[in-house]
């Protein structure tokens, strides 16, 4: 699965954090520190750990001439230039992937976030997605607390119910002859449903845009087979988009996790990028030696990322192979991914394989990353400039994180908040951290296999895989409650069998007890280590704990 799997970014502790065009080289000494703007003498101490001989007076240092030749530069006339392009742009104006078809809850409501906005997700009594906004206009409560009654959506709050096109049916606390107000409706979003993704329109003023729909040709491609899974993960949707489209962090960040990725690979990469437009780019990537480079990338705005590559078979016969991730931002240091791998060949070693080991394997990537990505989250949240002062970007390994921070640059005015290249728009309201359970994770975390208690791996917590990603994935649950069952019954069967040897009389039926019980209990291990395969997360073996 690596092969097309995430990539993250490299901070560096080299930065510039001046933006005047007239660049030099001084020996001269730091001035005064306490004389000096916060941001500059947060540089200049930054610089003055460095082993560089050369420090940065009032204005930012350029590159040294080595240093243009594997720095990441302008790539437009317009940047050459040090003009600013502005797109027409409105994050609301856009379809949001929600979540995978197969996994959305045909018994319960589903609360999830476009950035800061709350909306619930349910399918109503004919299994049609509709989608509001998260609130009963009656006191505020979350409707994803709720329950469905005969494909009603009930707040749990009062009782009140509401169907289709957000219309309120019930009120019980309302006096038989009178009748349910007007103004008692929810605010709706439009949804489709389109090659297996649920996808909303977030605009309440523009009618949705059917043809921004993305459309995924190699999924509709004869014989094309693919493994999606979701996961919730606690950084932002720029932070994750950026990671996944840097491949040269594989080799390190993955070194094993499986028969692709090796550190010893690590090595110079080639880029190109062939597209630029105001809803993204594109462009072909691989190792700097293969040409030409096989591996072409395409960002489309908000949340589409797809990684495609074609192969020729002994036989002439063309296979095509897609890595797609659509990442949703869920809020401030906050996302959701959904992600299909898949192709029209299969290696015939995948198919020794149950889908859950692909999806804890998938668990396992995420969180091989989830430290430093959540690091460094913070970290720009914390140094309030743009990434340009910030990271070194090599030509060799981060020309598209460069390209998504200048995209970033254009658009960033219509969204919530942006950390561009050389721009930024800080969130105007605080996060919010939400201490009570809601929704879907109320309802997971008090119901079996656990319940929920502080302290098991059920608990609510995005630190957890279980919360993570099985809570999303009907077929990850249903596997893990099987192998639960299956472990249970082991357990006392071991038990009763070890009983039965200790009253047997017979020397063979001792034994044969006994060779029974320790089945049994190789079982309840295999049961044991599966589920933790599906629930525990990745911890690096060098770290202490």
């Amino acid at each position: 699965m690596v092969l097309l799997f995430p990539f993250p970014s490299h901070n560096a502790s080299l930065s510039f954090s001046l933006t005047t065009s007239n660049l030099k080289l001084t020996a001269a000494p730091l001035p005064p520190l306490l004389s000096l703007p916060l941001p500059l003498r947060q540089t200049l101490l930054r610089k003055s750990n460095t082993k560089c001989d050369a420090v940065a007076d009032i204005k930012p240092v350029p590159p040294l001439e080595e240093d243009h030749q594997v720095l990441v530069g302008p790539a437009t006339e317009e940047e050459r230039r040090g003009e600013r392009v502005v797109a027409d742009y409105d994050w609301t104006e856009e379809w949001y992937p929600l979540y995978l078809t197969q996994n959305v809850p045909d018994d319960a409501p589903l609360g999830l976030t476009v950035f800061d906005k709350h909306i619930v997700l349910y399918r109503d009594a004919e299994g049609h997605p509709r989608c509001y906004e998260d609130r009963c206009p009656h006191r505020l409560a979350k409707l994803s607390e709720g329950q469905l009654i005969d494909g009603r959506l009930e707040c749990l709050y009062h009782g009140w119910q509401f169907e289709g096109n957000g219309k309120c049916v019930k009120i019980p606390q309302l006096p038989g002859d009178a009748r349910i107000p007007r103004s008692a409706c929810l605010r709706t979003y439009e949804v489709r449903d389109s090659q297996g993704v649920v996808w909303v329109w977030m605009s309440q003023k523009t009618p949705p845009n059917i043809d921004k729909i993305p459309w995924f040709e190699n999924f509709a491609r004869p014989g094309f087979q693919d493994t999606s899974t979701t996961h919730e993960l606690p950084y932002d949707h720029s932070i994750l988009l950026e990671n996944l489209m840097d491949p040269a962090h594989i080799p390190i960040s993955h070194d094993r996790t499986d028969w692709t990725a090796k550190r010893e690979d690590a090595q110079p990469l080639g880029f190109e990028v062939t597209e630029r437009t105001d809803r993204g780019f594109a462009g072909w990537w691989g190792k700097a030696k293969d040409q030409p480079l096989p591996n072409f990338l395409r960002f489309e705005a908000p949340c589409v990322l797809q990684n495609n590559r074609e192969l020729v078979d002994e036989n002439g016969e063309k296979h095509y192979f897609t890595g797609l991730f659509l990442c949703r931002p869920t809020g401030q240091g906050k996302s959701m991914v959904i992600v299909r791998f898949g192709g029209t060949k299969r290696s015939p070693l995948s198919k020794l394989f149950p889908q859950w080991y692909f999806h804890q394997n998938a668990g396992k990537v995420f969180e091989q990353d989830m430290g430093f990505l959540s690091s460094q989250n913070e970290y720009l949240m914390k140094s309030k400039v743009p990434t340009k002062e910030l990271y070194l970007n090599l030509k060799s390994s981060d020309t598209f994180v460069a390209e998504y921070r200048k995209w970033m640059d254009k658009v960033g005015h219509g969204m919530p908040y942006h950390f561009g290249h050389s721009t930024i728009s800080l969130p105007k309201e605080p996060a919010v951290v939400e201490h009570a359970p809601a929704g879907l994770v109320a309802g997971v975390s008090a119901s079996s296999p656990a319940k929920g208690g502080i302290g098991t791996m059920h608990a609510p917590n995005l630190a957890n895989r279980y919360f993570r990603h099985v809570i999303h994935c009907k077929g990850c649950r249903t596997v893990i409650k099987a192998f639960q069952v299956w472990k249970n019954a082991l357990t006392a069967a071991a038990l009763a069998l070890t009983a039965l040897a200790i009253l047997a009389t017979g020397r063979q039926w001792k034994a044969l007890l006994l060779v029974l019980a320790t089945l049994c209990s190789a079982g309840v291990y295999g049961c044991s280590t599966a589920i933790a395969l599906n629930t525990t997360n990745f911890i690096r073996i060098h770290r202490r704990l």
